[in-house]
């Protein structure tokens, strides 16, 4: 009876730290690395579209990532398919002079970053929409990559 009580607990606290979150979904690679031809996508569906929202872009590397930086895209899309927003993205996985991995540590060589995409966005329609992620470091295998994601917060509140 004591453990259901503390898990019960314990979900509460960890839900009520946690309401501004409106989706937020992750694609692993299994294989440890992320194909050019792989571009994953995410749906999600917006309620209140006279709200303000934040999206941030996950990225999830080990330390055998080769290079300091990481270049992708994304591409938002509302219901109809047409493209609403598009941009490049880039960021520092590691510090370029002393290779110091950034990031929150995961288990031993995993770090995880989320990386702001928009800020206080305001959709234009209640319904779904798509974001979906290309990953543009002129290789066709980008070692170390374990996983790509996306997360949506409701910024209204704040």
């Amino acid at each position: 009876m004591r453990i259901l009580v503390l898990s019960c607990l314990i979900w509460a606290v960890l839900s009520a730290c946690d309401q501004s979150r409106v989706y937020e979904q992750n694609t692993d690679f299994t294989e440890r690395y992320w194909r050019v031809s792989e571009k994953p996508e995410f749906e999600f569906t917006i309620e209140q579209p006279a709200d303000r929202y934040t999206l941030y872009g996950n990225i999830r590397n080990s330390v055998s990532y080769p290079y300091a930086r990481i270049f992708f895209n994304y591409y938002l899309q509302d219901s109809t398919g047409a493209e609403i927003e598009k941009n490049l993205v880039t960021q520092y996985l590691f510090d370029a002079k002393t290779g110091k991995p950034f990031g929150n540590s995961g288990l031993g060589d995993i770090y995880d970053h989320s990386f702001e995409l928009l800020k206080n966005y305001q959709f234009k329609y209640r319904g779904k929409y798509k974001i979906k992620f290309e990953q543009l470091m002129r290789v066709d295998t980008l070692q170390g990559i374990l996983a790509v994601g996306v997360r949506v917060e409701n910024t209204s509140a704040e």
